[in-house]
């Protein structure tokens, strides 16, 4: 009998992108799970789950994988949201 964690039939559902694009997140806000599809890109760190260093607006862009391969690589990146000023 199995007392905790997940199984190896229910952890497919697991894996995966966690945010889309134009998506809010806060820092240290899980993005993907054992993804090789995606690299961290700007504000983002892990290796195999990727998470948020800062917290702001979630944008994908694709790059040259390496110099050997002709395949792309989709970059996660965020984008820091400007605070409002309030004068008084």
């Amino acid at each position: 009998m199995r007392k905790g964690g997940l199984s190896h039939i229910n952890y497919k559902e697991t894996r995966g992108l966690k945010v889309s694009s134009g998506e809010e997140v806060r820092k240290g806000a899980i993005l993907t799970r054992e993804g090789g599809k995606w690299k961290p890109g700007i504000h983002v760190g892990g290796r195999g789950t990727l998470y948020a260093l800062e917290t702001g607006k979630v944008y994908f862009t694709k790059r040259r994988a390496t110099y050997k391969t002709r395949r792309t690589a989709t970059v996660i990146n965020i984008g820091k949201i400007k605070e409002k000023k309030i004068h008084k």
